[in-house]
């Protein structure tokens, strides 16, 4: 019988960063990075600048709303 491993049963479209990648806690200095990264999204300018936004408005505590 054979049995899948947890990286097999994943589907194709789970696009969360894996927390190994995450460079960064919540509670020390998080970047525009960190937030595009914990996201899901592409580091691109557009995110960056949206990451950015956010941290302005929000604060660091931002990117604990993305985290699971």
């Amino acid at each position: 019988m054979a049995t899948s491993t947890p990286e097999e049963s994943r589907s194709s479209d789970d696009v969360r960063t894996p927390d190994a990648l995450l460079h960064s806690a919540p509670s020390s200095n998080v970047t525009p990075e960190d937030m595009v990264m914990a996201s899901g999204r592409d580091v691109t300018p557009q995110n960056l600048d949206w990451a950015r936004r956010k941290l302005e408005s929000e604060g660091p505590a931002a990117i604990e709303k993305l985290l699971p």
